[in-house]
This record gives structure tokens, sequence and C-alpha cells, in this order.
């Protein structure tokens, strides 16, 4: 009889495509309230991180087809309903809400150049690093909402899966690594 493998609630590594992206990010947040778990990483792919939809790649790709601004609203508000745009948007839903990005596992976001949500991404690696973590934006030149799935053959898809992959190892081997830190300055 096999073994049953335990999950380690202080060796998780969270990954998010669109929708899921918001769940990891906001899941991160929870360890500075003291809740579990405490993912020492997080991959977040093309996440949805603001529900307000007022960056410039939102404006300026609002009248393209697949993924835009317009598509963006709709899901915000399914999944916040007359929340959406106001002040009572909870951080974990809407993680670019969060004020303080400090204490944050180490992050990367993935996002096309052609992506509604490319500047929302940016801003939020921006805010971790200016806070004093480990974030890593990822932009593929022409990439849109969704492209690497869409078109997974495609060289930019193939792309963005190595690079991901290289993101994940690298992380993974430092936290495996006899005294290696962990995203919360922990050792593992």
């Amino acid at each position: 009889m096999p073994q049953r493998a335990e999950i380690d609630p202080e060796r998780v590594l969270v990954v998010g495509f669109g929708g899921a992206g918001a769940l990891a990010a906001g899941l991160a947040l929870r360890p500075r309230e003291g809740k579990k778990p405490r993912p020492v990483g997080r991959t977040l792919v093309c996440p949805l991180l603001d529900d307000r939809n007022d960056t410039v790649s939102a404006v300026q790709l609002a009248d393209l087809g697949g993924r835009h601004r317009g598509t963006n609203e709709a899901a915000w508000t399914h999944a916040l309903g007359s929340l959406r745009d106001t002040a009572d948007v909870p951080v974990y839903a809407a993680p670019a809400r969060a004020e303080d990005p400090s204490g944050l596992p180490p992050t990367s976001l993935e996002a096309g150049s052609a992506e509604t949500f490319r500047d929302e991404i940016v801003a939020c690696a921006s805010s971790i690093r200016a806070a004093g973590g480990d974030a890593e934006p990822q932009l593929f030149p022409g990439g849109f909402h969704g492209f690497d799935f869409l078109a997974p053959g495609a060289a930019l898809s193939r792309d963005a899966r190595d690079v991901r992959l290289k993101w994940l190892r690298r992380t993974l081997t430092v936290l495996t690594e006899p005294g290696g830190a962990a995203g919360f300055g922990r050792e593992v």
C-alpha cells in the first residue's frame, strides 16, 4: 500500500491564473494576520488583482476582443456584487487594494504586453519591491490574456512556460537547500 503524503502547511507554493491568481495573491496576505497556510512563494499568471479596472492597459485595450475591460468589469461584478469599485472590497478578493505589500513571499507575476491586466500586474510587482519584497514581473511581448493556454504550441507560449518553470525551480531550490531561506525569512 502506498504511503500517504502529508502536506506541510509551512511549505506551500501557490499558483493561480486569472481569477485564481487573485485568490492565490489574496491567500498570501492572510499570514500577516496569523492565519495559515503561509505560502513560501507565488506564481500569478495573468491575475485579476484590482476591481477598479482603471489602469492605462485596461483603458487602452477596452475595445479589443478576448479579455478586455468590459469582461473584466463583468467578472468583478459577478465576484463582488455591489461591493465592486467601493471602499468595502476586501483585500483578499482584490489584492491590489492591500495598502501594505510587505511580508509577502517571493512572487512571479506574468502578463502579456497586450494583456488588459498588464499595468496592474506591473504596479503590484513594483509595490512589493518598494516594500522590500521579492517580485519578478514577467512581460511577454504580444501576449494576450491566457495566450499560453490558448496557443500552447506558439513560440511565445513555450517561452512563457520556460520562464515560469525556471522561476519555480529557482525558488524551490532555494527553499530546499540546507539553510535556504523561505519566503518569510525563516529557514526550511
